[in-house]
């Protein structure tokens, strides 16, 4: 596998822990698992995205690229709230 794939790779299951983990978070539970997985790994990239546009900087390694995932997952997460009109429900 080339380098490419493995951040590919590293980016979904970090993504995949930070939406199992911001599901947790934010007030009044996530959308169930499998849905806050995938807001996690949307989140991930968001967070990273995010995070390079403000210039903020968490460290480097998995702690740092975890955190910057779960608050991107926790930010889309609560928007995704915010328009169903707070309607998630935990599994």
């Amino acid at each position: 596998m080339d380098p490419v794939s493995h951040g590919i790779i590293f980016w979904l299951i970090i993504g995949s822990i930070a939406g199992a983990l911001a599901g947790r978070i934010v007030d009044g539970g996530g959308f169930g698992i499998l849905v806050d997985i995938l807001v996690g790994i949307v989140g991930a990239f968001i967070g990273g995205w995010l995070g390079g546009v403000l210039g903020l900087h968490l460290g480097s390694g998995i702690i740092g690229t975890l955190i910057t995932a779960l608050i991107g997952a926790v930010i889309l997460l609560a928007i995704l709230r915010l328009i169903s009109g707070g309607r998630a429900r935990s599994l």
